[in-house]
């Protein structure tokens, strides 16, 4: 079994191209529930996205609900370009045999407008052929540690990660244009269920994982943040690839 935590749509289809490789099921963790999951079975897969060089609170607090232990267990991490200590911190809850990261286009408009189309071209291409190698090693129960840390990861998986989670999610800044249509995608794909319609018009909450769905999917594209994304693109895996 594969689990994964996306936003918007990178970690899905990682996990998604990999499960049908390796031929196992694949389950989004949002929909796991249950206090204590069990993972006494052959293969055990986690896959998700990078979040200032940590990982999102859902994946923390669904591997803390793990009890087994799997014949052969991996974590991959996507990333725009570096993971930090972002699979390592998970290893003091959950070991796995192998580890790797996977560069991916970056949906963080918040930060900087999008990468051009020719380097997430790149990324996808690069990360097809990544994904043929990790099925392979994870077939031959090969143990690997393939994740690219980048520069002072303790510091910027503690201190900087720290100061995100604290500062840097911040919802005040969101808000919906006169193009928004009230068609509640926003609502429906916030996985921290911090959106709600009001008069017609989405509010948010203060939780927030920075998971960037709602911003970058709106099909109106009706969601800002204050105003520096008014002339960012926004970011959509299925522009780019055609999920099957």
């Amino acid at each position: 079994m594969i689990y994964y935590f996306s936003g918007t749509g990178n970690s899905r289809w990682v996990a998604k191209t990999l499960a049908k490789k390796i031929c196992v099921s694949l389950s989004n963790i949002m929909d796991c529930n249950i206090n204590s999951l069990p993972i006494d079975e052959e293969i055990f897969g986690i896959v998700f996205p990078v979040y200032a060089w940590g990982a999102p609170e859902p994946v923390i607090d669904f591997v803390k609900r793990l009890r087994g232990t799997p014949s052969f267990s991996f974590a991959i991490c996507t990333c725009g370009s570096e993971a930090g200590y972002a699979i390592e911190k998970l290893t003091q809850i959950v070991s796995f045999d192998s580890m790797y990261s996977i560069a991916m286009p970056s949906n963080y408009i918040l930060g900087a407008d999008l990468e051009d189309k020719k380097s997430m071209h790149k990324k996808i291409d690069n990360a097809k052929l990544a994904l043929d190698v990790i099925a392979a090693q994870i077939a031959s129960r090969t143990s690997v540690k393939e994740v690219t840390e980048g520069s002072f990861p303790w510091i910027k998986s503690n201190l900087a990660n720290l100061g995100f989670r604290k500062f840097g999610r911040n919802t005040k800044l969101f808000h919906a244009t006169e193009n928004c249509t009230s068609c509640m995608k926003c609502v429906k794909d916030c996985p921290a269920n911090t959106i709600e319609l009001i008069n017609g018009k989405p509010k948010w909450g203060e939780l927030c994982y920075q998971c960037m769905a709602c911003i970058n999917l709106c099909p109106e594209r009706a969601i800002e943040y204050g105003k520096k994304t008014y002339r960012r693109g926004r970011y959509s895996l299925e522009s780019l690839v055609v999920e099957t």
